[in-house]
């Protein structure tokens, strides 16, 4: 229906309570992106998390497809993937929720008991300006190997910790030498 906001997803003809908090989609896309995890196991924790009841064998296909189509945004228009690493949710939290907070005129969403997962993506869309936006389009240069402008050169010395998205291994290994350094302190 126009206007609603799905709080069940239809999976083999039967309509299945989902938990649409943005909160909730987050943690399904850290799984989803952690390379410890195999697919089938990122599977079961999008299935785990996003449905409130059990889903059938015969029904798990249809149920990640639906899954996907609902963390994607359902039949939003996308544009084309640049093939650029742009984003990554928990590096870009940080930068993230303030600008969606500003966005959606709430003082900080992370404190609304409930946020549905499209109303947050909605207004992530949004973001026009500041410090998360310049970000993205730093990053979107570089990964297309243009060159940055002088106030974009002194951005990125400035904040390259926020620039730069390391892999989940390049990730584990500074974690790891940092605590090797508190041991020696």
């Amino acid at each position: 229906m126009i206007g609603q906001l799905p709080e069940s997803l239809s999976v083999g003809g039967r309509e299945l309570p989902i938990n649409a908090d943005f909160r909730n989609a987050l943690r399904i896309f850290e799984a989803l992106t952690d390379n410890e995890l195999t697919d089938e196991e990122k599977a079961y924790v999008c299935l785990k998390r996003l449905y409130t009841v059990t889903i059938s064998v015969d029904m798990t296909e249809e149920a990640i497809k639906k899954a996907y189509w609902f963390l994607d945004g359902g039949d939003m228009p996308k544009s084309a993937p640049e093939g650029i690493r742009l984003l990554d949710w928990k590096h870009d939290e940080s930068m993230v929720m303030p600008a969606v907070s500003k966005t959606l005129g709430a003082l900080d969403v992370r404190s609304l008991p409930f946020l549905h997962w499209w109303t947050f993506l909605g207004a992530f869309g949004e973001i026009g300006e500041g410090l998360f936006a310049q970000t993205v389009h730093i990053r979107k240069k570089l990964g297309k190997g243009k060159k940055l402008d002088k106030s974009e050169r002194e951005f990125y010395k400035k904040n390259k910790e926020l620039i730069v998205l390391r892999t989940a291994e390049e990730q584990a290994a500074i974690d790891e030498t940092e605590e090797f350094l508190k041991t020696l302190i």
